[in-house]
């Protein structure tokens, strides 16, 4: 099991877990399901193939090809960002022959033709994903999202990643790259006295060195099971949250681009 490392910043993310219809909710942090559906993106792989297994990479003595279900992500959330409501209205001001249809076919009501509706996102965002699971999958993700064939996003097509996407497209042990390693973007630098910053991390096994029987701190309804635009479902999956102290020296500085180039390069943060 190795892994890849990914930073997942932008304007704006968002991340639904629960919203539908008139109002779209996002996460505090990215979703296994958003994760997933970037990768069959950036692999070219439409909805209804997206969760497809990958035959192509099965070695002869493995019983079953490589899924996403042999993905493991650890999430830290190097900036929370500020939680931003978008305000959107559909249909209003036109004759109602051109009005919006309801679901039974007819034309709605002069006092009800504005559809009102409201989409979170999250501004000034950013976390470092740690990706583990088979050696040939880990490969063909990172591979494929250095050069996607389908656009990537954040959540929604107005949310586009920041550069550099991916820090570390093969790493033998992604749980201490996090811990230790990866540079840690964020606004508020360290005083002169910080030896550590704590820092937010969201792991779906229990974390390293605690008791394999500590029960989860929520659940997040985002296991797909079919990502079709007309069947989307998806299942509930548990998360556990821990306050990790990494080491001050990992702030990227006033500059993070300059630390994250480097740090991409193979030069110590």
């Amino acid at each position: 099991m190795t892994g890849l490392i990914l930073r997942l910043a932008g304007l704006l993310q968002s991340s639904g877990e629960r919203g539908v219809f008139h109002y779209r909710d996002t996460c505090a942090f990215p979703t296994r399901s958003q994760l997933i559906g970037m990768f069959a993106a950036a692999q070219g792989r439409p909805r209804e193939h997206a969760l497809d297994p990958y035959p192509h990479l099965q070695a002869p003595d493995d019983a079953t090809a490589p899924s996403h279900r042999d993905l493991t992500f650890t999430i830290r959330i190097d900036q929370p960002g500020t939680l931003y409501r978008d305000y959107h209205t559909v249909g209003g001001g036109y004759p109602r022959e051109q009005g919006l249809l309801t679901g039974n076919g007819t034309r709605r009501e002069h006092a009800k033709a504005t559809l009102v509706s409201h989409r979170d996102y999250l501004t000034g965002a950013v976390f470092t994903i740690a990706v583990q699971g088979p050696d040939p999958l880990i490969t063909h993700i990172a591979e494929t999202l250095e050069r996607p064939r389908f656009g990537l996003f954040l959540g929604r097509r107005a949310c586009l990643p920041d550069e550099p996407l991916i820090l570390n497209p093969h790493s033998t042990d992604p749980i201490t790259e996090l811990l230790t390693r990866a540079p840690l973007t964020r606004t508020r630098p360290p005083t002169p006295t910080d030896t550590h910053l704590p820092t937010t991390f969201v792991w779906e096994h229990p974390p390293p060195n605690a008791d394999p029987t500590t029960p989860h701190d929520r659940e997040s309804t985002s296991e797909p099971v079919d990502l079709t635009r007309h069947a989307r479902r998806h299942l509930p999956r548990p998360l556990w949250m821990t306050t990790e102290h990494l080491p001050a020296h990992l702030h990227a500085g006033p500059r993070p681009i300059d630390t994250l180039t480097a740090y991409v390069h193979g030069e110590p943060a």
